[in-house]
């Protein structure tokens, strides 16, 4: 089958289209750059950190810098989108104008006076131009689909045309077997590299829930509209933060919008955007510091592991046991490595954590060594914690990580199981501390012929005993005296030992004989009393009124104070 009449006439206004523009060409991206056609996107973002530095304006005062910076910024977000790069090598240009297009030709209109470059669009797909008489006139855009801004009114591609013009085979999924162009921008991400990051927009929500003293280290870019510098930066910042995924995270502040935001931190940003490190290397609360060196990735990223948290203590293994009051609350956590320094991701971590635990770090050049053989560590890295009741574990050795940010992670969960171990030793603690801590109750032992001597005999100086001749009388009278055990009653020296008062309950159904010592009725008209004996005199006193916590008190305060009158026993009370 022949190509299709329509397919010609269209092909013929390109062509025609192509040959009225020959004079004004593109600058070829790749040459700008200085880079091969078949670059991986890291010798392109290699050639544009060069480059840019070289022509910034504000470093290169030469005629033409600016020009030239220019120029390397659109070559660079041609070849740094895929999409584009690949439109570009397709047609010669990112927009899809094919042949030798000077950037982006627009619509062009052709009527029966030659070429024409204003237009307007009606409604059904055909742009009309004005004047000229009752001419009927029609455009189109290279490039595009109809509708969606510079769209093709013919209904298809031109793609269309070149597949069924110059290509036997399928490159797209276009209907006629050949490819189809678009006209919409990709959007800049960097999915395109292995390990994505994000520049997280920042709030003053999100600075003060997830920036501020939070133990994690930030990039921070601030920028207005009207400042320069912003590309590069943003650029030198998205490859650091993807070098230190893990350890740094990044963020752009625009201080048109976070005015609030830029003023609370001391940031005023005037000709040039601002690119500061929020970190914890000086002290404990985070503070944002100020990067002034060469907008390079190196530079930034030795910068970044300068203010890396600094929360771990550097010791000598050979001469190292945990301290054991240095943070009683606070579990220890120490980890070995062959590193001669601490390393970033413990640096990083200890910021993360640096109020929960207390962290050490050694270097071990050989697993020998007998503290070593003590926790059974085999292999380093190794991670060994000591935990809040002091007992010292090893929680990991051979820790096998394939890059820093699998290494935090793996950290971080060690850390937070030990953690969280800790919590419930802790919790443990607490309670059995709480326990301790009340006050023990205070038995008031039944008077026996066995206990009689021990509790009211000659080695006590006064003993009081609740006589009970019922079970509610017994329970008033053990609570009453109970109580009153655990005070202070003694006004002056006589009684100033441990054991200057005792207390005791006696049966006075089972024990008359006894009481009989003491009154011959044996109390037997009373139900409860309260006997004061001091057995080294043999002398004694009666409370037998109402046993109330206040009267109770008063008669023993009494008793001790010498404010109440003894009487002498009839003979020495015995229990039998």
């Amino acid at each position: 089958m022949g190509i299709p009449i329509r397919s010609l006439l269209v092909a013929s206004l390109v062509l025609s289209s192509i040959a009225l523009h020959v004079a004004a060409k593109t600058l070829d991206p790749y040459k700008v750059l200085g880079v091969d056609k078949n670059a991986s996107q890291r010798d392109i973002k290699k050639a544009f950190h060069k480059l840019s530095l070289k022509y910034h304006p504000d470093k290169n005062k030469e005629k033409g810098a600016q020009q030239k910076f220019e120029e390397i910024n659109n070559a660079h977000e041609i070849l740094s989108d895929e999409e584009k790069r690949k439109t570009y090598d397709l047609y010669g240009d990112e927009k899809g104008n094919p042949g030798m297009g000077a950037g982006n030709f627009g619509s062009h209109d052709f009527t029966g006076g030659g070429p024409r470059t204003t237009y307007f669009s009606s409604g059904d797909g055909w742009q009309t131009m004005g004047g000229q008489g009752n001419s009927k006139t029609f455009s189109f855009s290279f490039g595009g689909n109809p509708g969606a801004g510079g769209g093709n009114p013919f209904g298809f591609d031109l793609g269309d045309v070149f597949s069924n013009m110059f290509s036997g085979g399928s490159m797209g999924g276009n209907q006629h077997g050949g490819f189809a162009g678009s006209g919409k921008p990709s959007a800049r991400t960097s999915s395109q590299h292995k390990n994505p990051v994000t520049i997280q927009e920042v709030t003053m929500q999100t600075f003060n829930k997830e920036i501020a003293d939070q133990g994690i280290t930030w990039l921070l870019l601030f920028y207005t509209q009207q400042a320069k510098g912003q590309f590069v930066l943003e650029s030198v910042l998205e490859d650091v933060a993807r070098s230190l995924d893990g350890a740094v995270r990044a963020g752009k502040v625009n201080c048109d919008i976070e005015k609030a935001l830029c003023k609370k931190n001391g940031v005023s940003v005037g000709k040039s955007a601002r690119l500061f490190i929020y970190s914890y290397s000086t002290a404990e609360k985070g503070s944002l510091h100020e990067y002034s060196g060469d907008s390079d990735a190196k530079s930034l990223k030795t910068f970044c592991q300068e203010h890396l948290p600094r929360f771990s203590r550097r010791v000598d293994i050979n001469q190292f046991n945990f301290p054991s009051n240095a943070f009683p609350n606070l579990p220890e956590v120490l980890l070995l490595s062959t590193k001669k320094d601490t390393p970033t991701m413990w640096r990083a971590v200890s910021g993360m954590f640096h109020s929960r635990l207390t962290f050490y770090d050694a270097e071990v050049k050989d697993v020998s060594l007998p503290l070593l053989k003590r926790l059974g560590v085999k292999n380093v890295p190794a991670l060994v914690g000591r935990t809040v009741n002091g007992e010292v574990q090893l929680l990991k050795d051979g820790i096998s990580v394939k890059d820093l940010r699998s290494g935090i992670k793996e950290l971080k969960t060690l850390l937070e199981s030990f953690e969280k171990k800790n919590k419930k030793l802790a919790s443990e603690q607490a309670k059995k501390h709480a326990k301790a801590s009340e006050p023990k109750e205070n038995k008031i032992p039944l008077l026996s012929a066995s206990n009689f001597e021990e509790t009211c005999g000659e080695r006590a100086p006064v003993c009081i005993i609740g006589v009970f001749k019922s079970n509610k009388a017994k329970e008033k009278l053990e609570s009453i005296l109970s109580e009153i055990s655990q005070k202070t009653l003694i006004r002056g020296q006589s009684y100033s030992s441990g054991n200057a008062i005792t207390y005791a309950l006696l049966d006075g159904n089972k024990q008359s004989a006894f009481l009989s010592s003491f009154d011959k009725s044996g109390y037997k008209s009373s139900d409860k009393l309260l006997l004061a004996y001091k057995p080294r005199r043999g002398r004694f006193a009666v409370y037998k009124g109402e046993v109330s916590m206040e009267e109770a008190e008063r008669f023993v305060v009494s008793v001790l104070n010498g404010d109440v009158q003894l009487s002498a026993t009839g003979q020495k009370p015995v229990l039998r």
